[in-house]
């Protein structure tokens, strides 16, 4: 099939092509797309397409051409369909790490989460907090080992919550 021959098929049977593939799928972009790939295979193949075989060569194609893509979009997953919580590792559904921390925070005893607040959120020092607190400063300490302790118990390590 000669350049000539080639657009006057185009010219001849692109409208029929595209309403036949837009009846099936209902989807004009997708049709156009499947169009214009149909198109291409022809001219890929024009040295061995006779001109008088291009309609059907072209209905061929466009018609394996979208079961091809009604397939491969039958395994894609619409991710306005997708339920992030379905595919979490924590059962409490969380939205990230803060959230998981808090939680863990909140699980201590008013002392330690106290103290650690105060300590690692806030910054203050052991005397600050002792002062703040009314307890001894080997108490702040105690309180802030056990805590972290519990913490680290809770949470495991690091990298499994990421």
């Amino acid at each position: 099939m000669t350049a000539t021959e080639f657009n006057k098929c185009v010219d001849l049977h692109s409208d029929g092509v595209y309403r036949f593939i837009l009846k099936n799928i209902r989807d004009e972009d997708k049709a156009k797309d499947i169009v214009q790939d149909s198109f291409e295979k022809m001219w890929l193949k024009n040295d061995i397409i006779e001109f008088d075989k291009c309609k059907s060569y072209l209905y061929t194609t466009a018609y394996h051409t979208m079961i091809d893509l009604i397939r491969r979009d039958k395994k894609k997953a619409n991710w306005d369909e997708v339920n992030e919580y379905e595919h979490t590792h924590m059962p409490n559904h969380y939205t990230g790490v803060k959230e998981i921390v808090d939680q863990a925070v909140s699980a201590l005893s008013d002392v330690q989460r106290s103290v650690i607040l105060l300590r690692d959120y806030e910054g203050y020092s052991y005397e600050q907090i002792s002062e703040m607190t009314n307890l001894t400063l080997s108490q702040v300490k105690v309180y802030i080992f056990r805590g972290r302790q519990a913490l680290k118990e809770k949470l495991g390590k690091f990298e499994e919550l990421l």
